[in-house]
């Protein structure tokens, strides 16, 4: 389908009123021909294929920011799961410097941040992806723009706790290395992660993908918000429908930088990934459009069943729009990152079990909140494993990015800056769940796995 020049001064509006961008450009990158038996020139076919790639997405990037007048806020750089090419040389040493190596690469190349550096684990751990995780803290700690991702689960497989269970230590462990935890808004753990997800932490270019494709990942709440502001009165069908069609823009917007940065870059073109990706700035907060939607505050009774609402009509509307829909597409709801959910945890009208039953609805899960410094590691585990036992059931992508702040006690908040924003500590159960969780094992997968 031709994109028309009313589309294009359409989407120009939405990027002056209404806080529209292009939230990222990521170039997906097969390292596996990179390998060598001699670990420093591996090292150097990783930087010399990274560095390369990288210099043209920025350039190309900038070309088309300069051409149409819309923001590309980041531009990212996503790779195979780096176990994978690490198994003949899975050390510790090894991995903090591959990791280092990949890190200047980025910085030198003006690249936002590298993701990939995780493991399938979904069935069991290799000694790669063992060493791996035992050297995250580290690796964070010691590296700016490196983002780490675990897939513990699917349908098919279940869920492996075993591997769920190394997660809290590591997280309290990196949490004390980085500055106010943040580190660990650089990890997230997922089930039925997606081979093609742009956003981080979690992005990863999965075996199934070409050499390179370029996958592009939209906003627009403000746009959303915009909409069903004007728009109080009308019943659920009629407000779905003016979602439906706005969704249908923006993602028009991102087919069209997409395609024509993947034809400059001469590389396949992947997807466009429709997830409304607030930030805190005013305006542009998924909650404040929950809030339009006739509820007092995020968090309160209703809200489910609006973010479903939500939900829906935004993956209608991009699947209208493109056939290369895909990632994560749909509705994230981070605390820290939102003005609007930030709000809802300090005024107490949204606690971590209304997060929870949210995420049975929306995209992604648990994402960007931040816990009491000293929940116990096995607390965390339990949490993640609640979550995406929501992924595995319900046939969904989950995932958890979770923030231990040491020294902080719930009410109380840290500010990560930037678009990472502001986190008030969420209270946590004081209950254990020890004593399952050290069983061990993996949970079965339910029989939606033999549809075949």
């Amino acid at each position: 389908m031709p994109i028309s020049v009313e589309e294009v001064f359409e989407t120009a509006s939405m990027i002056l009123h209404q806080n529209l961008d292009i939230r990222t450009t990521t170039l997906g990158i097969n390292l596996k021909d990179c390998i060598d038996s001699d670990f420093e020139t591996f090292k150097e076919n990783v930087c010399r294929k990274i560095s390369v790639n990288a210099r043209r997405l920025v350039e190309e990037a900038e070309k088309l920011e300069s051409k149409y007048g819309i923001p590309i806020v980041n531009k990212r750089i996503s790779i195979t799961p780096v176990s994978l090419i690490m198994e003949t040389h899975c050390t510790k040493r090894k991995y903090i410097e591959m990791a280092k190596a990949m890190d200047n690469a980025a910085r030198d190349s003006g690249i936002d941040f590298i993701g990939g550096f995780g493991a399938m684990v979904q069935k069991g751990l290799t000694a790669s992806d063992t060493i791996l995780i035992e050297s995250l803290p580290d690796i964070f700690s010691e590296t700016r723009r490196i983002c780490s991702f675990l897939n513990v689960g699917t349908n098919v497989a279940g869920m492996n706790l075993d591997a769920v269970n190394m997660i809290g230590g590591m997280l309290k462990q990196t949490a004390s290395k980085t500055k106010d935890a943040i580190g660990c808004a650089k990890f997230v753990v997922f089930v039925n992660a997606p081979e093609d997800n742009p956003f981080m932490a979690g992005a990863f270019h999965g075996v199934g993908e070409p050499d390179m494709s370029l996958n592009i990942g939209i906003s627009g709440p403000g746009v959303v918000y915009s909409v069903v502001d004007k728009n109080r009165e009308c019943d659920l069908t009629g407000l779905s429908e003016i979602i439906k069609r706005t969704v249908f823009k923006i993602t028009r917007g991102g087919e069209l930088i997409g395609r024509e940065l993947a034809g400059n870059l001469d590389v396949s073109f992947g997807i466009v990934d429709i997830s409304l990706a607030s930030t805190t700035a005013r305006g542009d907060s998924v909650a404040n459009i929950i809030e339009a939607f006739g509820i007092e505050s995020m968090g309160a009774h209703g809200t489910t069943m609006a973010t479903a609402l939500l939900m829906d009509a935004v993956k209608k509307g991009g699947a209208m729009a493109s056939g290369n829909v895909g990632g994560l597409s749909g509705t994230f709801i981070p605390v820290s990152e939102d003005s609007g959910m930030i709000e809802a945890v300090k005024k107490g009208s949204l606690n971590l079990a209304k997060l929870e039953a949210l995420t049975s609805v929306c995209s992604v899960g648990l994402d960007m909140f931040a816990i009491p410094g000293d929940t116990p590691a096995y607390t965390i585990n339990a949490i993640i494993a609640d979550e995406l036992a929501i992924g595995i059931i319900n046939n969904k992508t989950t995932a958890v990015r979770v923030i231990p702040v040491p020294g902080k006690k719930a009410g109380q908040s840290v500010n990560f800056g930037g678009l990472l924003g502001e986190a008030p500590i969420m209270d946590v159960s004081p209950y254990s769940a020890e004593n399952f969780l050290k069983r061990g094992g993996r949970l079965p997968a339910p029989v939606t796995s033999m549809r075949n």
